[in-house]
């Protein structure tokens, strides 16, 4: 059976829609960001990411990571792609040529916009969005996405999704990179191509019993 490792209040929460759409079976091993603990190597802090249990898993001290019989996988985004080509179905690439388009979508989100959407959610996890210095690395962080998402508002000009005409792994991953920079509802505002697309991402059956989920997991620990 699959081992996902993290809470779904991670990037993990990706890794869990992506099961979830493909009706996989799985077995969930919460895994605590050590940031949110005080004392995360204490005998009494929950497994976290720099407990010995989890670094025997991932070295890194990250999550998600997974365990798929003998195979062992960390990055998120790696993940999704991987289980798709396994299990195959509509999530997947029908060609060799979909399949690449669908890592090169993945690999855009991760390179030229992930780390501005990073910015802003930590921002907010931070609880420095009001802050002067919030506001200007919030509005910094926007500036730097307004190309990115052009790109994409201009490819889903008369389309439904990414590639293909069906929902993939690429949409999935691009919208929880995404995911984090809704709180910026103007950027979306000013892209409603790419605010629809979303709101269709957002709407499908798995997302919501993922979210259903994480919504019962605690804020604080």
């Amino acid at each position: 059976m699959l081992t996902i490792y993290g809470v779904y209040r991670s990037r993990a929460s990706r890794v869990y829609w992506m099961a979830e759409e493909l009706g996989l079976q799985f077995r969930s091993v919460p895994v605590l960001q050590a940031r949110r603990l005080v004392s995360p190597l204490s005998d009494e802090a929950p497994l976290n990411t720099q407990a010995p249990d989890f670094l025997a898993v991932n070295p890194m001290g990250q999550i998600p990571s997974i365990k798929d019989g003998d195979v062992v996988m960390h990055e998120s985004l790696a993940i999704n792609l991987y289980l798709a080509r396994k299990h195959g179905g509509p999530l997947s690439g029908k060609t060799v040529e979909e399949d690449g388009l669908l890592t090169m979508w993945t690999i855009w989100a991760a390179s030229q916009v992930e780390p501005e959407t990073v910015r802003i959610v930590l921002t907010y996890d931070n609880g420095l969005e009001n802050s002067e210095g919030g506001k200007q690395t919030i509005a910094a962080a926007c500036r730097s996405l307004r190309r990115p998402l052009a790109a994409l508002e201009s490819h889903l000009a008369g389309k439904q999704w990414i590639v293909g005409d069906r929902f993939t792994v690429a949409d999935l991953n691009i919208a929880e990179v995404l995911r984090y920079a809704q709180s910026e509802g103007a950027l979306f505002d000013a892209h409603p191509n790419v605010k629809a697309w979303i709101e269709r991402c957002q709407s499908r059956p798995a997302y919501k019993a993922m979210q259903a989920t994480r919504g019962k997991e605690p804020m604080e620990v």
